[in-house]
């Protein structure tokens, strides 16, 4: 995280909604990088069946006034000149749902501890959710009536990396970093990204799988185990009386413009969503992982099903102007932005 990163901790430490990061820093994370089982409906309504609308009243904050968002997420301040991304919501077909209430959020969540855990998805949507609360209760005084926690566990593969002879590898069936997410009061757990990251780009030199040691694998067959071994986590872990557990859902890119037929390379110069309710490419394979996951695991888990929705939004990426450091950024998301309606949908499923 940078400096933004920790002045906005500071700022929030200081407005009492209490923001902590867990950085994965002990002995197994020493890098420092990047009866709801499955169910996509909450009271009849399929939350992410539906299409973007045209919304006068977004954004739900302004990003000058929020002092939580990161440089790379930070569009408007790093120079993006249109502003009709900013102006949608998301309907769905089968309901409506209630705006977001940072208020209500806090009363519910009274006294409780919320964690976000993931790679910088992670990181985009739960500055989004510090955002929205901000903008709801801006007074110190009133916030610190509700001791709401939001906290962030950077941890982009879930399962363990293990600094051993042969150097870092990635341990498939370890997942040593759960012991910090015990006794938390909701859950909400993302990975995918930094699976796909090969050569200078990923930190870890080899794969532990069982009792193998590999160079290298298939990375969705990769992703599998490691996803499964979480599950098995929630399965072991997860008192459903204590704790609700979300997944976020896959994140999508938007690198390559012929997946929505256009003759664009990329995501620059993108100023609104796709129509309608369908992406043209398909949904990414690592989405049929996440669900095969999610139907063994015994305990409860809510499935934030944003991937399809996300997809049509390839308008809503910082692009070029993300912070301070070159090339185009197809993968995360401006704030204010398309994770504020992720935290919209949360809200939903928790209160419908």
């Amino acid at each position: 995280m940078g400096s933004g990163g920790l002045q906005a901790l500071f700022f929030l430490w200081l407005l009492v909604v209490v923001l902590l990061v867990q950085e994965a820093r002990a002995q197994y994370h020493f890098y420092n990088v990047s009866g709801l089982r499955g169910r996509k409906q909450a009271s009849g309504c399929n939350l992410f069946q539906g299409k973007w609308s045209v919304d006068a009243s977004y954004p739900l904050y302004d990003s000058s006034s929020c002092p939580f968002i990161d440089a790379e997420f930070d569009c408007i301040k790093y120079g993006r000149p249109d502003k009709q991304y900013l102006k949608y919501s998301w309907q769905p077909d089968s309901c409506i749902i209630p705006r977001f209430d940072g208020v209500d959020f806090l009363k519910r969540w009274r006294g409780k501890r919320v964690m976000f855990v993931g790679d910088s998805l992670s990181l985009n949507m739960w500055e989004s959710l510090s955002c929205m609360i901000h903008a709801s209760v801006p007074s110190a005084k009133t916030t610190f009536d509700y001791g709401v926690t939001l906290l962030l566990y950077r941890t982009p593969y879930l399962v363990d990396i293990v600094k051993q002879k042969v150097g870092r590898v990635l341990m498939l069936n370890s997942i040593q970093a759960g012991n910090a997410w015990k006794d938390m009061d909701l859950l909400v757990f993302n990975s995918w990204h930094w699976w796909t990251h090969t050569g200078n780009s990923q930190p870890w030199d080899y794969i532990q799988d069982g009792q193998k040691l590999v160079k290298d694998m298939n990375r969705l067959d990769a992703f599998y185990k490691g996803m499964s071994t979480w599950g098995r986590w929630v399965d072991d872990n997860v008192d459903p009386a204590k704790t609700k557990v979300f997944f976020q859902g896959i994140s999508p890119t938007h690198y390559q413009g012929r997946e929505w037929n256009s003759q664009k390379k990329n995501c620059l110069g993108e100023l609104e969503p796709l129509s309608g309710s369908t992406y043209p490419a398909g949904t990414p394979p690592a989405v049929d992982v996440v669900n095969k996951v999610l139907s063994m695991i015994k305990k409860p888990v809510y499935l934030l099903d944003i991937t399809t929705l996300s997809q049509l939004r390839k308008d809503a990426h910082p692009s070029t102007y993300s912070g301070e450091h070159s090339g185009t950024d197809c993968s995360h998301w401006c704030l204010p932005g398309l994770p504020d309606t992720w935290n919209q949908l949360l809200y939903a499923a928790l209160v419908m």
